[in-house]
């Protein structure tokens, strides 16, 4: 029988690995033969799951084996682990990827799956296959498992945080796009890591239509465990939320969610009131330091008491032909210094200089009354 796959996605230091690795834990103490496929360059989805050993990459054995025109093993880049009081062994993979600047994690996913599936992964004896994806970074090979439904389920960790739950939002809304070009991965719904009760999580669950499968409140003797590469599960309480879970999932009891997602102003509502103004554009001349202090002077003439918009007529007025003609041109009708040299026989730098020596003065004769 095929192995069931579920994929676990969140965002990068959420808890994804912590929450895979427990219930990997979970799935061996039931007897089944369980399969962690860590998918992050990172390389540390097992490193708990194995007592702190870091498991050779797929990525970094096939270019070992390739440059010796050697063909890939399994048992060189899958490793079980014994474990005292479990009754089946664990078994895990790291497919790796390139170092820090020196390419592609996604190019790395795609091709650490044409591996494993020349491996024959899909028809291992084995009962579930885990896998721990990254779910913050857009590249398309982190979507491997939804884009080719590698994956039968979906589950997605957050926290409370915003940026966590807009990943979350994101893997919902590839997902959702993925099963209108023919895609069969279903999402499970949302497990909420390091719950502070605020909520967030939950709403924006209720809002986008997704279930809330699990929440695990943030717990310090949890946190020391992982940090010392054991289990979570080993605590009563952190046990007890797992065995729910693993045993729902393994009875079908779950009702896949038909979630699209929100867009981005739904989600952003969720948080709080948007401002409803429009961006203020910047323009070339203020970026290139052509505009002086014209943003200053317009907030002192707002502040000035009095009729400030007759005083600054008055005192434009008292300006130079030539400074008074360029400043109306650049801040009235509001043309270009190319435009204004073109209509005035000049140079675009002497617009710049009949420009500054306008706005020196006027700010002198305003604040003179």
């Amino acid at each position: 029988m095929a192995a069931r796959t579920i994929a676990i996605y969140g965002k990068g230091g959420i808890g994804k690995s912590f929450t895979t690795t427990n219930l990997s834990a979970t799935f061996a103490l039931m007897n089944k033969k369980v399969l962690q496929l860590g998918c992050d360059p990172k390389h540390d989805s097992t490193t708990s799951l194995f007592g702190g050993i870091s498991l050779p990459t797929v990525t970094d054995v096939f270019a070992e084996k390739n440059a010796r025109n050697q063909p890939v093993a399994v048992s060189d880049i899958v490793f079980r682990r014994n474990i005292a009081g479990f009754s089946q062994p664990i078994y895990g993979i790291e497919l790796g990827g390139p170092q820090v600047g020196r390419g592609c994690g996604g190019r790395g996913i795609i091709s650490g799956f044409d591996v494993l599936e020349k491996l024959g992964i899909f028809k291992w004896d084995i009962d579930i296959i885990l896998m721990d994806f990254l779910g913050d970074v857009v590249c398309g090979g982190f979507a491997t498992p939804l884009a080719r439904s590698l994956s039968e389920e979906v589950i997605l960790v957050t926290s409370n945080d915003r940026q966590s739950i807009f990943t979350a939002n994101n893997i919902c809304q590839a997902n959702n796009y993925f099963k209108t070009v023919g895609g069969e991965s279903r999402l499970l719904g949302l497990i909420v890591n390091r719950d502070d009760g605020s909520g967030m999580a939950e709403k924006y669950a209720e809002a986008a239509g997704i279930t809330v499968l699990m929440k695990i409140p943030y717990n310090s003797d949890a946190r020391d465990r992982d940090d010392s590469f054991n289990f979570a599960v080993e605590l009563p309480e952190i046990r007890e939320k797992f065995d729910r879970l693993a045993t729902q999932i393994l009875e079908n009891s779950i009702t896949p969610c038909e979630a699209a997602g929100l867009d981005f102003e739904q989600f952003i509502r969720l948080f709080g009131d948007v401002s409803e103004d429009d961006p203020l554009p910047a323009t070339e001349d203020e970026l290139f330091g052509r505009i002086g202090d014209a943003a200053t002077e317009k907030q002192a003439v707002e502040e000035k008491p009095g009729n400030e918009d007759l005083l600054l007529t008055a005192c434009i007025e008292r300006l130079p032909e030539a400074e008074r003609q360029v400043y109306r041109m650049t801040e009235l009708e509001q043309r270009s210094t190319a435009e204004i040299a073109a209509l005035s026989g000049i140079d675009e730098s002497e617009v710049l200089e009949r420009l500054s020596r306008a706005r020196t003065l006027l700010k002198k004769l305003f604040f003179e009354h």
